[in-house]
């Protein structure tokens, strides 16, 4: 792609004197205190952040060219400041290390890409009626005189979570409703009704005989599952001999339910092992990282990751980055058990250990149940890696059709493609995805909410009426004309920033291509939106539904090029066409999920001066918001908490008065 001259002064040029003499500079000012320093380029950007057990003797080890690999020779030429911050010891040292990496994505450190949060099973502590749920993210600390929430996991997919909750409740009959739902049961819900819940909401089990599930549910998912299946079968025993025959059914399905659960194992496992399972493999400059999760004697599923980092990487500073970015915001198990031992062993074993308050241990076994499933991991990382070169390759040669297709100086390596969704207008979102030459780079996909102010409107002062009529039939004018403002506001907000935090295009995050869903008239708002930038040399390309919205006879427009239609049975078409319905599917996504979030909130929240007990009352009174919405004063006075001043702003609230 052409680029406009630099506007960087020459101190942002690669110097590698310059930079040996910076590095040295900083090097005679420290001690060999432990720390973490930062490399940084001329625009402020981080290069490189590294740890030592001795500053001073680290960094001094950049200023001289013997022992530094091509990347670092690069790396040092680009450097013009460092930052140093001390830490008391060096596993102090390695944790912040460890999560500044993963923060600030450097240049030039190995970067584990995991945009992923994990789900666990969670049972709640902070409520007299503990709810077995799923749950991502962070483990909130325990207040002091709260009951822990029990956690376990984590899970490496949302459908085993969702398959394993589906059989607990069948087996413990634990309620899974939200607080707020509980609270407002009058009556049992279908959950009772179908022996999934004892219905604690409405008093229909006793609290001593719910604690009792609940701790049957924690024993089992803490590893005593067949203790919990031995006394499920003891009392269907009993009840059948009491001939209590409908009793003795239900704990037979509870046990059934409990055998389902492990039906899933597809592995024999070691007694109640807790560990991680992590297998490495290289090949062609490229790694794939296998991971197993494995819980009390349980698989929890597994998962592959496929760090970035220089080809000559070796094996161990892989596996140490990973290690050390992977359990940066997740607890690790007890045990590591690795394919290969990480750089430095010891001291990121001392770092998770001091972390997560419990012993930490990294192995590599040799023999064993342990080998096996190491070995299994092993498998799985080759057969992933091998899979994953196969569809890069393919991704390239299919980038170098679109590079002959559209004219482009180079193969893009960054394509973004833009969508976006709404009703009539509401709950309007704009999408941004993005492809490359490892396929669809999904860290990078961004949603853009459209506001609510007068779109069409001002699409039309931009644009002007005259272009518009000209653009013809492939001009989408849903509502007005508010396509193609939406349009203009992702654009001028995606590239505004762009432009803000990276003028000279270092980073690698501007695009080679951009991918428009629409015809002409979105291909000329992008290309004046752009032009209004100051960008001018970002190719763009506009694909247009054919007659009858036909896949296969899709139009492709350029700025000032025939119009361009493919043979439905182009491979360059078919992959255009999957780059435009994943922007599609993501745009509708995140369409779906606002409007859900907006469905679920109720018009009383909005009101000033309407708390959770006001709220409260006004929907016993008149059952919903609809209802307090069609009152009027004299009876919204007599709510319990409800003033006549009160009264009269809730009922102009809803008359539009207020």
């Amino acid at each position: 792609m052409p680029k406009p001259a630099s506007n960087a002064s020459d101190s942002a040029a690669p110097d590698l004197a310059r930079g040996f003499a910076i590095i040295g500079d900083t090097a005679a000012k420290l001690d060999n205190s432990p720390g973490v320093y930062r490399m940084l380029a001329a625009d402020g950007t981080v290069l490189y952040v590294g740890k030592a057990r001795e500053l001073k003797k680290r960094v001094a080890s950049y200023a001289r060219m013997t022992g530094l690999s091509q990347r670092l020779v690069r790396m040092v030429a680009e450097t013009r400041e460092m930052e140093i911050i001390t830490t008391r010891t060096e596993v102090a040292a390695l944790l912040l290390e460890s999560n500044l990496i993963k923060t600030l994505k450097p240049r030039y450190n190995i970067l584990l890409r995991d945009d992923k949060s994990y789900p666990y099973i969670v049972i709640s502590g902070d409520h007299p009626w503990p709810r077995l749920a799923k749950q991502r993210g962070r483990r909130p600390k325990t207040r002091k005189g709260q009951t822990a929430t029990h956690w376990f996991g984590p899970f490496a997919s949302a459908s085993a979570v969702n398959r394993t909750i589906t059989e607990l409740t069948r087996a413990f009959m634990l309620r899974n409703c939200s607080d707020s739902v509980f609270a407002g049961r009058s009556r049992p819900c279908l959950q009772y009704q179908i022996k999934r819940c004892t219905a604690p909401c409405v008093g229909k089990v006793s609290a001593a005989d719910y604690a009792e599930q609940v701790d049957q549910a924690v024993r089992f998912l803490s590893g005593a599952s067949q203790t919990i299946q031995d006394e499920f079968a003891r009392r269907m025993e009993t009840a059948a001999a009491g001939l209590e025959y409908e009793e003795a059914g239900l704990w037979r399905n509870r046990i059934r339910a409990l055998a389902q659960i492990q039906a899933h194992q597809d592995i024999n496992l070691p007694g109640e092992l807790n560990a991680d399972i992590i297998g490495l493999k290289q090949e062609m400059g490229v790694s794939c990282v296998q991971v197993f999760f494995m819980r009390n004697g349980s698989n929890y599923g597994n998962r592959s990751y496929f760090p970035r980092h220089d080809a000559d990487a070796t094996p161990d500073a892989i596996m140490a980055a990973f290690i050390g970015q992977f359990y940066d915001d997740k607890p690790p198990p007890p045990e590591l058990l690795v394919s290969i031992l990480p750089a430095q062993a010891p001291l990121i074993a001392a770092a998770l250990s001091d972390r997560v308050g419990h012993q930490v241990r990294i192995t590599t076994p040799q023999r064993g149940q342990r080998q096996a499933l190491l070995q299994m991991a092993q498998q799985n990382a080759s057969e992933s890696l091998a899979r994953h070169i196969a569809a890069s390759q393919g991704q390239r040669k299919m980038l170098g059709e679109v590079q002959t297709l559209f004219g482009l100086a180079t193969p893009p390596k960054r394509i973004e493609v833009y969508d976006n969704s709404h009703i009539q207008g509401k709950h309007a979102v704009g999408a941004m995805i993005v492809a490359g030459e490892t396929g669809f780079m999904r860290s990078f996909y961004r949603t853009y909410t459209i506001g609510k102010d007068k779109l069409a409107a001002t699409h039309h002062r931009a644009l002007g009426t005259a272009k518009i009529e000209a653009a013809g039939p492939g001009l989408n004018k849903l509502a007005g004309g508010d396509d193609l403002a939406m349009l203009r506001e992702v654009l001028t907000r995606r590239f505004s920033r762009a432009i803000r935090d990276d003028p000279d295009r270092q980073t690698g995050l501007w695009p080679d291509l951009v991918l428009i869903d629409g015809g002409k008239g979105q291909l000329s708002v992008a290309e004046e939106t752009l032009a209004g930038l100051g960008i001018t040399d970002i190719p763009l390309v506009a694909m247009a539904k054919g007659e009858k919205r036909n896949a296969g006879r899709e139009v492709l427009h350029q700025p000032d090029k025939p119009p361009l239609l493919l043979p439905a049975n182009a491979p360059v078409l078919h992959f255009l066409q999957r780059l435009r319905d994943e922007a599609h599917r993501f745009a509708i996504g995140a369409h779906r999920a606002k409007r859900k979030r907006s469905a679920a909130e109720n018009p009383l929240d909005a009101i000033p001066g309407i708390g959770a007990r006001r709220k409260r009352m006004l929907l016993i009174r008149f059952g919903s918001a609809r209802g307090v919405a069609n009152a009027d004063v004299p009876d919204l006075v007599k709510v319990e908490g409800i003033s006549k001043q009160t009264a009269q702003r809730i009922y102009d609230w809803f008359r539009g008065s207020q």
